[in-house]
């Protein structure tokens, strides 16, 4: 079914916008939601950036390996090496009594070559001298002048580190769609790989709409509140490791908001707005993308919190417009926002991840409307997921904590102690389960 157009839309009743045509996609399940506009993004350029630039950014292609690891046999530890052979028959009445003919410290190169009754001193990470099949502890033999004894018969290949045991040459060490961790970057340098090609990060323009609302550096006036979203999902994306591009407090005036939201879709990559999308008076942001010339891709969702969210598009370029209550804005962000966002990303896996577990506590409200209960999870205790306070949309206090969210379907009674609840992990959830 395609979307409407919002400039095949009229206005009445204070800016309310009224369908002129049947297929205005409305109140859709969260799923169709995000199906319709994650098929409509698509990963950032790609460039390239040092190791030092790397850490959190997304791969934009494979890494195979262009050497291997290790690049030769070398000693683990600082000792002797020798052939096995030369100790066969040692033993504490008559030790293996071998002539001491080279030292090899790491970054240098053995030059001669062991046989039978000779060895050589190597230090940690120095290559094993050719003919050398074992190496023995500095602290297990005893050095007399030139010449060591051992005490003991020696297994070939002990303390040995093989040559490509680690990393072999041609394999893929990383795959595109990875985020980049410190780890990762460690092998990249140990691979000789100084530039990691990437894709560009993701700009997000956000902005809160509403007369009410205040910085939190201005001194507060009757009536008005301090804006918390905007601080909520700049800091969001930041945690994300996207650009957010903080836009500020926009009134509630149509021409304003038609303005900054074209300066918006002009300056990033996608917007997110919050406020403004209901059905009030002073709702303007529908009228406001009508005016730009935007595409309307539906308008509500059939959730709690948050189903006032609507989407357009303008340019090739989402407008993500969230509810202006605070936990509903974040509720939304968190299933609508951020799976686009890391599939612009380029990450291979972008939508959150979903567990069972088992609800502890009570939660004594029937659900009609199908609704996501901010909650903790406790994997570490078997999955126990529990309600991190009050779940009114304009609470904020229940976002502290919260990992996770629980689904309730559509027609559910109270949740009770035990009860096996489906949950959708966040951020951080995501990466401790």
């Amino acid at each position: 079914m395609r979307s409407l157009p919002l400039s095949g839309l009229s206005f009445r009743d204070r800016g309310v916008i009224v369908c002129e045509e049947a297929n205005l996609k409305r109140n859709i399940d969260l799923e169709e939601a995000q199906e319709l506009i994650l098929s409509r993004v698509s990963p950032t350029a790609e460039t390239s950036v040092t190791l030092f630039e790397s850490l959190g950014r997304i791969l934009s292609r494979d890494v195979p390996a262009g050497i291997q690891l290790p690049l030769f046999d070398k000693s683990p530890l600082d000792g002797y090496a020798l052939r096995a052979e030369s100790t066969l028959d040692a033993s504490c009445s008559k030790p293996a009594k071998l002539a001491v003919i080279e030292e090899v410290p790491a970054g240098t190169v053995p030059k001669k070559f062991v046989c039978l009754g000779t060895a050589v001193k190597v230090m940690t990470g120095a290559p094993i001298p050719t003919g050398a099949d074992v190496v023995i502890k500095y602290e297990d033999v005893l050095r007399e002048n030139d010449f060591i004894s051992i005490c003991k018969p020696l297994r070939s290949g002990d303390n040995i580190i093989r040559a490509g045991e680690d990393v072999a040459k041609g394999e893929r060490v990383a795959q595109s769609g990875t985020r980049i961790t410190s780890p990762l970057i460690g092998l990249l340098a140990a691979l000789g790989i100084a530039y990691i090609p990437v894709f560009n990060k993701v700009k997000v323009a956000i902005l809160s709409t509403g007369d009410e609302l205040m910085d939190p550096s201005q001194v507060i006036q009757p009536g008005k509140i301090f804006n918390s979203n905007l601080h909520n999902l700049v800091a969001a994306c930041q945690e994300m490791n996207v650009e957010p591009l903080p836009l500020g407090i926009v009134p509630d005036q149509r021409q304003q908001t038609v303005d900054i939201l074209d300066q918006a879709v002009q300056l990033a990559d996608i917007v997110i707005t919050t406020g403004g999308v209901s059905v009030g008076d002073f709702d303007l942001v529908p009228e406001a993308l009508a005016e730009m010339g935007s595409t309307i891709l539906f308008r509500q969702v059939d959730m709690k919190p948050g189903s006032p969210a609507m989407v357009a598009e303008k340019n090739g370029k989402l407008i993500v417009c969230l509810s202006g209550n605070p936990a509903a804005a974040l509720v939304t962000f968190e299933l609508i926002a951020a799976p686009v966002l890391r599939q612009m990303m380029g990450l291979r896996h972008f939508m959150p991840e979903r567990v069972t577990g088992r609800f502890k506590g009570h939660f004594d409200k029937a659900s009609p409307q199908r609704r996501f209960l901010r909650a903790s999870l406790l994997p570490e205790f078997g999955n126990i997921v529990e309600l991190t306070g009050e779940q009114g949309n304009g609470i904020l206090k229940s976002l502290l904590n919260c990992n996770a969210l629980i689904d309730v379907p559509a027609g559910s009674g109270p949740l009770w102690d035990g009860q096996e609840v489906s949950v959708v992990l966040l951020g951080a959830g995501q990466r401790v389960h």
